[in-house]
């Protein structure tokens, strides 16, 4: 049995979880899961449908997108993953979807902004949405650089990975991470719930206001603060 056979089960099963969610739609996605101890993730392969998916077909990398273990080829998108985990040493999970909402917000380049109670029980800052991709950066290591195009938005707007586990890219489509495989999965759903809502949100009322301040803060606090008692 192979040394990583606990990290490749939670990959694939976070991988059919955005399955079954709705998230992707053939091979439109991928989810991985990091073991920080080891200095590998696990990660979906590439093209092969969900469907014929198996635990052993996950692929281990290491944290420069190096295989070190694994027959078929990684994700297309490995070297993203790579970049923020090395770069954001808090996650465990990383997800990548073409979910239809979050992707449409994507597409238009608009940051998803925060309108309701949803939003703000998960973070207390609009989704944000990178620009599109310089050309110097499409010419070079593309997914490489996908990943730094993650960071560089979070520096320059002063966000905090740890705070807004979710983003746009541009033109693309959304990333989330977590704590977790499990938490990126979730995010991602959040997320694409939140896209949702705000696209219906703003189609029924094209005038709508960004939610107050005060509310914000209430509804994120109640789950996330000192005094969060949201749950048991």
């Amino acid at each position: 049995m192979s040394k990583y056979s606990s990290l490749k089960q939670a990959a694939y099963k976070a991988n059919m979880r955005i399955d079954e969610l709705g998230l992707v739609l053939f091979t439109f996605g991928n989810v991985s899961a990091a073991d920080r101890d080891k200095g590998v993730f696990a990660i979906k392969p590439s093209g092969i449908a969900y469907k014929d998916l198996k635990p052993d077909d996950m692929v281990v990398v290491d944290f420069d997108a190096n295989v070190i273990e694994g027959n078929l080829r990684p994700s297309s998108d490995t070297k993203t993953h790579a970049v923020l985990y090395k770069y954001w040493p808090e996650i465990g999970g990383v997800a990548h979807t073409h979910s239809t909402y979050a992707t449409a917000w994507a597409q238009s380049l608009k940051d998803i902004p925060i309108l309701g109670t949803t939003h703000a029980d998960h973070l207390t800052a609009d989704v944000p949405c990178t620009p599109p991709m310089e050309d110097e950066m499409i010419k070079g290591d593309y997914e490489y650089q996908t990943g730094i195009q993650i960071l560089n938005l979070f520096k320059n707007r002063n966000l905090s990975y740890k705070e807004v586990e979710m983003v746009l890219v541009g033109s693309h489509a959304p990333f989330a991470w977590g704590s977790s495989a499990d938490k990126a999965v979730y995010n991602s759903a959040v997320l694409e719930q939140i896209a949702r809502m705000a696209i219906l949100s703003l189609h029924i009322n094209p005038e709508v206001s960004r939610m107050k301040g005060s509310l914000i803060q209430k509804h994120y606090e109640r789950k996330h603060g000192k005094d969060a008692y949201y749950g048991q």
